[in-house]
């Protein structure tokens, strides 16, 4: 997983090493387990050293952190992990880098959500599920509070995304009712009422609309959440 703060470069904080493949002398990477305090602590300070400060922050930890299955199977290891990975990094980040964004009356912050937040499965990802409501609520407070001093808050909530991770969890939950991964998307879908779009997002198409969100042409927008979801949600 990764988040990206932008300042005059982008700096991309990885959980795990970043991928060699990246050679962009814009891009610095730094490796750091966003679920620390004391990790997100060293990070702030090196962005504030190098930087002082950030004008955007993109806050995209998350993940399913539990295997399929409702309430039963969930214990509250299941629970916390979902709620450190999902939540409280999130506001961990935010608290680390927003107050020099405070200090400048500008800046925008945006939450990468989810719509299981909108409209859980509880076969598949109730904690998760659980803890993007408190998310999508939390964003909505901080904008409340924030906006007036300069800063804008804004949540995404993406549908089904092709992403490494996201194509692992099909595959999972494939092997788990023993059906292929076609099968399994199809099986996800219907259960919102299908995807129109008949396909996942790509990780660029949800970028472009964070590209649009943090820009000038966005400056009146705060507070809302911004479903990407090719229709699949009856009503965003």
């Amino acid at each position: 997983m990764t988040w990206g703060c932008i300042h005059s470069c982008r700096i991309m904080a990885y959980t795990d090493n970043p991928p060699e493949t990246r050679t962009d002398a814009q891009l610095e990477y730094v490796v750091a387990d966003l679920t620390r305090s004391e990790d997100i602590a060293r990070l702030a300070q090196q962005i504030d050293d190098r930087f002082g400060g950030v004008d955007i922050l993109v806050d995209n930890v998350g993940g399913l952190t539990a295997s399929p299955g409702g309430f039963s199977v969930l214990t509250d290891e299941h629970w916390e992990n979902a709620l450190q990975f999902n939540l409280l990094t999130t506001i961990r980040l935010d608290r680390a880098l927003l107050p020099k964004m405070l200090e400048r009356k500008s800046g925008v912050i945006i939450h990468i959500s989810s719509i299981a937040g909108k409209q859980p499965l509880w076969d598949v990802n109730m904690a998760y599920a659980a803890v993007k409501a408190a998310l999508n609520s939390y964003s909505k407070s901080l904008a409340s509070e924030v906006t007036s001093k300069g800063v804008r808050v804004l949540t995404i909530s993406p549908g089904g995304v092709a992403t490494a991770p996201m194509v692992q969890f099909i595959e999972q939950f494939a092997a788990a009712y023993g059906i292929n991964t076609a099968e399994t998307f199809e099986k996800l879908a219907m259960r919102f009422g299908g995807v129109p779009m008949g396909r996942m997002a790509e990780p660029e198409e949800v970028a472009s609309l964070v590209g649009f969100l943090v820009s000038p042409a966005a400056a009146y927008l705060t507070g809302a959440n911004y479903v990407i979801d090719g229709g699949a949600l009856p009503v965003a």
